[in-house]
């Protein structure tokens, strides 16, 4: 299920980053959110990125970004695992 989950978000990367060095602050909030469409943690997903910031140019304006944008699209910025309460 893992496996799945990450294999989903590296191919939502590929086609909305391609790659580490074109990561921008426009197409990480556009992987951001075709995460939470797929109802893949946000938070998951920006902790994967963040493996890589010494990849990614001008990270400290990406990771404002990610934290601006979970903020602004949930409820309290903790995770969302996509599951509704019972």
């Amino acid at each position: 299920m893992v496996n799945d989950i990450k294999q989903e978000m590296e191919r939502i990367w590929a086609e909305t980053c391609d790659s580490w060095e074109n990561c921008t602050e426009e197409n990480i909030q556009s992987f951001l959110a075709q995460c939470l469409e797929k109802s893949i943690d946000p938070q998951y997903c920006m902790s994967w990125v963040e493996q890589h910031s010494n990849q990614i140019p001008n990270w400290s304006a990406i990771s404002k970004v990610f934290l601006d944008w979970v903020n602004e699209h949930t409820s309290t910025g903790s995770p969302i695992n996509g599951l509704e309460p019972k």
